[in-house]
């Protein structure tokens, strides 16, 4: 885990054309995403390529990865389970997922363009021709010392993607080892169902709690609420759900 300094970072929501500005205080995050090796000494599966970062992994397998590693830690878990949904104890300094802001705002560590250097010396993309993520580490890390935040294989965050329009979908960000450049930005965001497999997709964890319950780092339980209330203008090509 790497110590990542109180800041603040400017997020977009392209449908609302909204951006808002996140203060944040200090957290930790993971140098690496989460490799094969670690994934099946927590939770029992084979890894047939240990220093590989888990991919095809669900986002609810990586909160329960995250609650199993807490438990090994002997941390109070961060996630609470009723049925299929999930509620962070924001005050809990367990192991997590990153909130969008915060998974941003490590990425970038300072830089303010769509990459924090040459996507050919710091990920693995597209251009590389591969067909599989690679070892992590193989590639330039950012100023704050994370390695394969961009390419390699896209990162489970905590936040709702878009509530109104794609319900309990998750965010993901980063880009993958099969993406073009325009994919592979600090800002560029995508996301799936909690239970969605995507074979590009893998998550790296963080730790950080904070005053209240249900409010931290960028997102709110409120908020969410609000932002699954349909009420602003409808996109072009937009279909609302069903």
């Amino acid at each position: 885990m790497a110590p990542i300094a109180p800041g603040s970072v400017t997020l977009h929501d392209a449908r609302r054309k909204v951006r808002r500005t996140v203060a944040l205080e200090a957290f930790e995050i993971g140098v690496y995403p989460v490799t094969q090796e670690q994934l099946g000494e927590l939770l029992g599966v084979s890894a047939s390529a240990p220093r590989r970062p888990v991919a095809d992994v669900t986002w609810q397998r990586a909160i329960r990865f995250c609650n199993a590693a807490s438990e090994w830690e002997g941390l109070a878990p961060a996630y609470a389970f009723d049925g299929e949904d999930v509620r962070w104890d924001a005050t809990s300094d367990g192991y997590r997922l990153p909130t969008e802001a915060e998974w941003e705002f490590a990425c970038r560590a300072g830089s303010t363009g769509p990459q924090y250097g040459l996507l050919g010396d710091i990920a693995w993309t597209a251009a590389d021709g591969v067909s599989t993520p690679q070892e992590v580490g193989g590639r330039m890390p950012n100023l704050n010392g994370l390695f394969d935040t961009l390419g390699n294989v896209w990162e489970w965050c905590w936040d709702l993607l878009d509530p109104a329009r794609y319900g309990e979908y998750r965010v993901f960000r980063g880009g993958g080892f099969a993406d073009d450049a325009w994919s592979v930005r600090a800002s560029a965001r995508r996301g799936g169902a909690p239970r969605m497999h995507h074979e590009d997709v893998g998550f790296r964890m963080a730790r950080g709690g904070f005053d209240d319950p249900d409010e931290a780092q960028g997102w709110s339980a409120a908020a969410d609420r609000e932002r699954a209330v349909d009420d602003g203008p409808t996109p072009f090509g937009w279909t609302p759900r069903r």
